[in-house]
């Protein structure tokens, strides 16, 4: 099949500009383009513009043009872009924070109507209340067996009805009734699928990660190692503290019941032949942070005590000018 010349030269400049992307960023968004409009993603390239580029194409135009130049520059990273093209996808290259550029795209959804046909990609729940439709619209509800009732010349639902489950294609009802009611349930937008990072790929849920919960899974991985580390009497850098105080207490045990001893243990013996030295050294430490807080109130009150004498001899030196 011969191509024609124009469309030949449109896909070589696709191909020349979706390489020297790839060779510009290393950060890239594999965005779901689902349902969205020109107009819309208009918006969202002025948005964008700045730091990021939103590349859209044929899927197998932008598979063979990452093929070929991964072969061409030896680039085998960018290869693992290809299983992720599936779908109505696009690329945001982007030299910004990805966090801050998903929520950025996150800015650009728009309402949508229910439309026949369509699967639902959240529960539709049609709100209690008036509805303002005359009693002769009673057969919508009626059909979708939603409780009504006449109040004041209008119709009235009862109670929340879930209209469309997730999942489920949209019936000629159930729009007709939705828009009747002028409810456009359904947002839509670019949705972030996957996320590439210098080679690397991952999900965009890792995004949402703050420097708590990486030290919270840090912490858990540590105590799962150190846990590890002790039932099987294997030396790690996390079981090393445990094992050291073990083996001290092993040894104590062993010093307090045998005559050998050692400085450490002494103290230890002091306190077992004298219960009383218990109670002295809770006593004292009781008392260490009642004698601090005493000091305190003695520096206080010299610092006042100056602050008062210095606007004295302040007010003295003013009158002082007036003798």
């Amino acid at each position: 099949m011969v191509l024609n010349p124009a469309r030949r030269e449109k896909k070589c400049q696709y191909d020349q500009k979706l390489c020297r992307l790839l060779d510009e960023y290393s950060h890239i968004l594999v965005v779901a383009a689902d349902n969205v409009g020109s107009t819309q993603m208009q918006n969202i390239r002025k948005g964008l513009r700045g730091d990021s580029i939103v590349l859209m194409g044929k899927n197998t135009m932008m598979k063979r043009s990452i093929r070929l130049h991964a072969d061409k520059t030896n680039n085998n990273a960018i290869r693992n872009l290809i299983p992720l093209l599936v779908g109505n996808v696009g690329l945001i290259f982007t030299k910004g924070d990805l966090k801050e550029v998903r929520e950025e795209i996150g800015k650009y959804k728009v309402g949508a109507p229910a439309r026949v046909g369509l699967v639902a990609p959240i529960d539709v729940v049609v709100p209690p209340g008036n509805t303002g439709l005359d009693p002769s619209q009673t057969s919508f509800f009626q059909v979708l067996n939603i409780p009504t009732k006449i109040n004041k010349g209008t119709v009235e639902i009862i109670t929340a009805v879930e209209l469309i489950k997730k999942g489920d294609k949209v019936g000629s009802s159930e729009a007709a009734l939705l828009s009747k009611l002028g409810i456009r349930p359904f947002s839509y937008g670019l949705v972030v699928q996957s996320v590439y990072d210098n080679g690397s790929v991952f999900s965009p849920e890792v995004l949402d990660l703050t420097e708590d919960d990486l030290l919270e899974k840090f912490a858990s991985g540590l105590s799962m190692v150190a846990s590890f580390s002790l039932a099987i009497s294997f030396p790690t850098l996390a079981a090393a503290p445990h094992m050291f105080v073990n083996a001290y207490k092993n040894v104590l045990s062993v010093a307090v019941a045998s005559d050998y001893t050692f400085p450490q243990a002494e103290k230890v013996k002091e306190f077992l032949k004298d219960p009383s030295k218990f109670a002295v050294a809770a006593a004292a430490y009781a008392a260490a942070p009642a004698t601090g807080g005493t000091n305190q109130e003695k520096v206080e009150k010299k610092e006042e005590a100056k602050e008062v004498e210095e606007e004295s001899d302040e007010e003295d030196m003013v009158a002082g000018l007036f003798d």
